[in-house]
């Protein structure tokens, strides 16, 4: 990472990108390289910009918050992800830490805790608002109870496991097939002995396994 943390800011909100515009020009260690007013904008300026970090809202028009992390993480992946949001929600929570958003922070705590997230974030940490406190702590359960009920991943062949993998990272089997270089038939076919091998029914059943099981892979 270069020695300015390199910011894009995506939100609807003029008044409240200008906000935060102060507090962060406050830090030199910070740098506002672009601002975007919705997510489609955000992801254009993404890969012009090439930003350390992405601060994101979740509610925005044309493409939402989530929506962007999730294609961003796909053309970007150098780049980390902040939410700064007004949803408490214990889902859009979830949601955005599946997806690899390293820090959530409330607008309501933005004065306290923006500049101490995206510093933590910056040195490949996580960041939640303390008031996320007790849905991070109900994750953090929920993955140790998966990962003292890990299925027996050992029986699958290194290219199966790298497929799953894919699969959490919500790749199609198209995606898959490019970034491996393989056919798509080869990748169904993986898909398939996945499935026997787990004893796993479907194709949605392989993509919520792969979800559920995200941590241990």
């Amino acid at each position: 990472m270069s020695e300015t943390i390199k910011l894009l800011i995506v939100d609807d909100h003029p008044v409240f990108r200008r906000g935060l515009r102060e507090i962060i020009e406050e830090n030199e260690s910070l740098e506002i390289v672009g601002e975007a007013s919705n997510g489609a904008e955000g992801l254009e300026l993404a890969a012009k910009l090439q930003p350390d970090i992405v601060v994101v809202d979740v509610d925005m028009p044309e493409l939402n918050g989530l929506d962007m992390a999730r294609q961003l993480r796909k053309i970007l992946s150098t780049s980390q992800v902040v939410f700064l949001t007004m949803y408490k929600d214990e889902d859009v929570f979830n949601a955005a830490i599946d997806l690899g958003v390293r820090g959530y922070v409330l607008k309501e705590n933005a004065g306290e805790d923006i500049i101490e997230a995206l510093l933590i974030v910056a040195e490949g940490e996580t960041f939640f608002s303390s008031t996320m406190g007790a849905i991070g702590q109900r994750r953090e359960d929920r993955v140790q109870a998966l990962l003292l009920s890990k299925p027996n991943l050992d029986q699958l062949t290194p290219s199966e496991k790298r497929i799953l993998k894919l699969i959490a990272d919500d790749h199609t089997s198209k995606e898959i097939a490019y970034l491996l270089k393989i056919s798509a038939k080869t990748v169904e076919n993986h898909r398939l002995n996945i499935c026997n091998k787990l004893h796993i029914h479907g194709s949605h059943g392989l993509l919520k396994f792969a979800f559920d099981h995200k941590s241990c892979l």
